[in-house]
C-alpha cells in the first residue's frame, strides 16, 4: 500500500504536533528542557502516526 503525503498532510502533522505538545505541557508541566524535548518528540510521533493512519483509512 502506497501512502502519499501532500502539503495538506504536512500542515496537519504540524498542527497536531503543536496541539499535542501544548496539551502535554499543560498536563505534565515539565521542569527541565529535557522534559520539554521528550514531550515534543512524543507529540510529533503521535501526529505523524495519526496522519498516516488517516491516509491508510481513506486510501
Amino acid at each position: 500500500m502506497n501512502v502519499h503525503l501532500h502539503n495538506a498532510d504536512i500542515v496537519m502533522m504540524i498542527a497536531l504536533a503543536l496541539l499535542g505538545a501544548l496539551v502535554l505541557a499543560v498536563r505534565f508541566k515539565p521542569a527541565s528542557w529535557k522534559g520539554i524535548v521528550v514531550e515534543a518528540i512524543a507529540a510529533n510521533l503521535a501526529a505523524v502516526a495519526a496522519v498516516i493512519a488517516f491516509e491508510m483509512l481513506v486510501a
